[in-house]
């Protein structure tokens, strides 16, 4: 049975970092507002990032996450043909000493929203590179491994300026350029029972 890496953090969710931003600031953010990764860097003044991240250290963040559409039905599809892997990073790079609430959190959203994976496949890092797999799905393409045959590129806010050709340079496809139909995309990629749909990224 061939093997995924999922990611979870915009890929399986929006976790309420957002929200944590426009609590903190009294704004009203929508996450398509944005096209850098780092939203608190954008949205948060310099002079009030300590104090911002005392405030999100204090909240768990996936009490309010925004599951993405689609996500956990295609998930559950693609686990009667795959063995799924969770492959997401859990360290706050501002907060090290804290960051362990953030595994917890984490790994009880999971377990809530997806219980039909095993808890033994959930992999906590920050260095994906070091995991082999079949398939690789992620937002962000500094986590791809050359030599995973299938990579996808989930689409999200800070990724819609990623240029085709660069994509096709690292051996990447997109699911579509819409995180509200990206998942119902990885189904057609991924899901045997529709192999008729399958996109070219899909190596046979």
């Amino acid at each position: 049975m061939k093997k995924i890496l999922l990611d979870v953090d915009e890929v399986v969710c929006f976790s309420g970092f957002l929200g944590a931003v426009n609590d903190f600031m009294g704004t009203d953010y929508e996450i398509d507002d944005f096209t850098d990764y780092y939203i608190d860097e954008v949205a948060i003044p310099k002079d009030r990032f300590g104090e911002f991240n005392q405030f999100v250290n204090e909240r768990n963040l996936y009490d309010n996450a925004h599951i993405l559409p689609g996500a956990v039905e295609t998930i559950k599809k693609l686990n009667e043909f795959y063995d799924i892997y969770i492959c997401s990073s859990c360290v706050n790079d501002f907060d090290i000493n804290g960051s362990g609430r953030i595994f917890s959190d984490k790994y009880n959203f999971l377990i809530s929203t997806l219980p039909f994976l095993s808890p033994k496949h959930f992999i906590f890092t920050s260095v994906k590179n070091m995991f082999k797999a079949d398939i690789q799905i992620d937002d962000r393409l500094s986590n791809f491994d050359d030599e995973i045959e299938t990579k996808i590129l989930f689409p999200s806010y800070h990724n819609k300026d990623v240029a085709d050709e660069e994509l096709q340079l690292k051996g990447v496809c997109r699911a579509g350029n819409d995180w509200y139909t990206a998942w119902s995309e990885i189904e057609k990629m991924l899901c045997p029972k529709r192999v008729k749909e399958r996109t070219y990224c899909l190596k046979k």
